[in-house]
């Protein structure tokens, strides 16, 4: 979705004559100047596109309210909102997710090339960095994504989330062990990444048993999310032999109906599955020293909405 496409933005800004849409005031600039940051930031502690959005109204209209004379740094008051509203979201999406019906997987971006060029940008928000923020406890998760992604200081993390800037170089370190133990693997270089994702595109178009078995990680783990409306795995896949066998005979059945494409999702390799011209899912897809690592299946109808247009990421 464009800066220009959303209905917090569309709200505040005016057309003027000849078509050229300008900012109404130096609150709406400022907005709209770090509206990209805002989103990431939210989406990076909620793993969620649409309760983004949400937050983003949320911060907008308790921005509009502010004094900006107030206001010693832009940014920082900005981030302090944001990050405040999806702390507050958290609840709620906690609550949906013990009652989803089978496996939770972030909700996939379709993201722009440039993305993959930002390292840290680019780990931050992929499907793998995602799953491993959601071990970590909420205010633990907005402290990690403040300091370690986006370089805020910690007596202004201090003020985001309410606790004393020595709570918060604690929650840090804690949230950034948590994080070491559990991550993926250092990235690997753009022409690792393209090999392996052509690589296994045509392992799965053709099932090939062998040709799936030479692309993917002995520890390999495949998850999969239909959200109790499409078909999907009830439990992880682990084992290059295990989700070998899965793939080879599973949802890429080539027929005249079903087409993969490769995309860019989340920052990194991925395969847009569409079946009759319509898209039927996403697969994002982990590579580490040249073999896939992890392949992250989104089905559910109501988190495709990001694949079809690409979503602006931001630090």
């Amino acid at each position: 979705m464009s800066e220009h496409g959303d209905p917090v933005t569309r709200a505040t800004e005016r057309l003027r004559p000849g078509g050229r849409v300008e900012p109404v005031d130096a609150a709406t600039e400022a907005f709209v100047a770090h509206r990209n940051l805002l989103f990431t930031v939210a989406y990076e502690m909620l793993g969620s596109a649409a309760d983004a959005e949400d937050v983003l109204q949320e911060t907008w209209l308790r921005w509009v309210g502010v004094d900006l004379a107030t206001v010693r740094e832009e940014r920082a008051y900005l981030v302090r909102i944001v990050t405040r509203q999806a702390l507050d979201r958290m609840r709620a999406l906690s609550r949906r997710k013990e009652s989803y019906v089978g496996p939770w997987l972030p909700e996939p971006l379709l993201t722009a090339p440039d993305v993959a060029e930002d390292v840290e940008l680019a780990d931050s928000v992929s499907m793998a960095m995602l799953l491993v923020l959601e071990t970590l406890q909420p205010v633990e998760r907005a402290v990690f994504v403040l300091r370690e992604v986006f370089a805020v200081e910690y007596e202004e993390i201090a003020e985001a989330v309410g606790r004393s800037p020595a709570a918060v170089r604690q929650l840090a370190y804690r949230a950034r062990s948590h994080v070491a133990a559990r991550r993926p693997r250092g990235p690997v270089s753009p022409t690792q990444t393209r090999a392996a994702l052509q690589a296994f595109q045509r392992a799965v178009e053709t099932g090939e048993l062998q040709s799936l078995l030479d692309i993917l990680a002995p520890d390999v783990v495949a998850l999969s999310d239909g959200g109790g409306v499409r078909h999907a795995l009830l439990q992880p896949v682990v084992g290059a032999d295990r989700v070998a066998r899965l793939l080879a005979a599973g949802w890429w059945r080539r027929d005249a109906e079903r087409s993969v494409e490769p995309v860019q999702i989340n920052g990194g390799p991925g395969l847009l599955v569409r079946v009759g011209g319509e898209i039927d899912g996403v697969v994002a897809v982990r590579v580490e020293d040249g073999y896939v690592t992890g392949a992250y299946h989104v089905r559910n109808p109501e988190k495709l909405s990001r694949v079809a247009r690409e979503t602006a990421v931001s630090r």
